[in-house]
């Protein structure tokens, strides 16, 4: 069926349309962990802006790779339809042709393989095996014959890659080493990333359920996943809270509690609102992870600065 009469605006131009199929508004999941990492490196006096650039590139365009991916396969699997609550899915509107979809996906992961050598030279193989297994993540979310995000695994891998995967990898290709700090900072990371996928799925519940998508607000139910969400959103401010009274980290690093009035807000209307009111919600933990990282990547730096600074010693450049 084709919905370019359900459009109020004006139809996208076709650079436009792969503009809204890239989904702006999704990318800082994949800039805020190369920023956490980068603020973890300059504690460790390991910060490289070679490597901290490529590092961004190569993880803005594994983002859009997999969002390429998600808008043609839930296309393909029936989970994207007329019905949709969400914004606008390019492929399912018909501004893209699933074949196009494809290729525009292939071209932006061989853009980040690219990156990868790169990053490969600086710090070894391991980095082009991790590039090759969060391509291969990327496209087995929803496409393959067992798609991750039809089998309740998205939100591990979500956490996973978008957590722990891209914090520590982005401290490794500058620093050579991953350390405690780039584990526990890696943790609220990966929990408000997931925290996105979780109002995503909560909004989907009833429109993934009919076409067979199982993800864990639909193989338990809505109000585990909102329990879900106050976990993760939870997880995220413990950390702080942690690294400020343990050796690990100064008082900075509780900037980030400048945002739990966002954050009390967002946890009240996930527990109360459906359907497309959620839209705000997802729009809003997307703000918040922004916040969250901006702030917690600054107390890092200003920490590290702080120390150094009391012990008379340059900081690194």
């Amino acid at each position: 069926m084709s919905t370019a009469a359900s459009f109020s605006d004006p139809r996208p131009s076709p650079v436009g349309s792969w503009v809204l199929a890239a989904r702006p508004k999704t990318l800082s999941a994949a800039s805020v962990p190369v920023l956490v990492g980068s603020a973890c490196a300059f504690a460790l006096e390991g910060f490289r802006w070679g490597p901290a650039l490529a590092a961004l590139a190569g993880a803005l365009l594994l983002q859009i790779g997999a969002n390429f991916a998600n808008d043609v396969y839930d296309y393909e699997k029936g989970a994207d339809t007329a019905e949709r609550l969400g914004p606008t899915r390019a492929v399912q509107a018909g501004l893209i042709t699933p074949s196009a979809m494809k290729r525009g996906m292939y071209v932006v992961f061989a853009l980040s393989l690219l990156i990868g050598a790169y990053l490969t030279a600086v710090a070894g193989p391991i980095i082009l095996a991790i590039g090759l297994v969060s391509i291969v993540s990327a496209i087995a979310y929803t496409g393959g014959p067992y798609p991750l995000g039809y089998n309740g695994l998205g939100d591990l891998f979500v956490f996973v890659f978008f957590g722990l995967v891209a914090v520590c990898g982005s401290v490794f290709v500058q620093a050579g080493e991953v350390p405690p700090l780039a584990l526990w900072c890696s943790l609220p990371v990966g929990a408000l990333a997931t925290a996105i996928l979780v109002v995503n799925n909560l909004r989907d519940f009833e429109q993934d359920a009919k076409a067979g998508k199982r993800t864990l607000a639909v193989r338990f139910s809505p109000k585990t996943v909102i329990y879900e969400y106050w976990l993760l959103l939870a997880l995220a401010y413990a950390v702080p809270l942690f690294l400020a009274t343990s050796s690990a980290g100064g008082r900075f690093v509780l900037l980030p509690l400048l945002t739990l009035p966002l954050a009390r807000r967002l946890m009240r209307a996930v527990a109360t609102e459906r359907g497309r009111e959620l839209n705000a919600r997802l729009a809003g933990t997307a703000k918040l992870l922004l916040l969250f990282g901006l702030l917690f990547a600054l107390g890092i730096v200003l920490d590290r600065l702080q120390l150094l600074s009391a012990a008379g010693t340059r900081p690194p450049s």
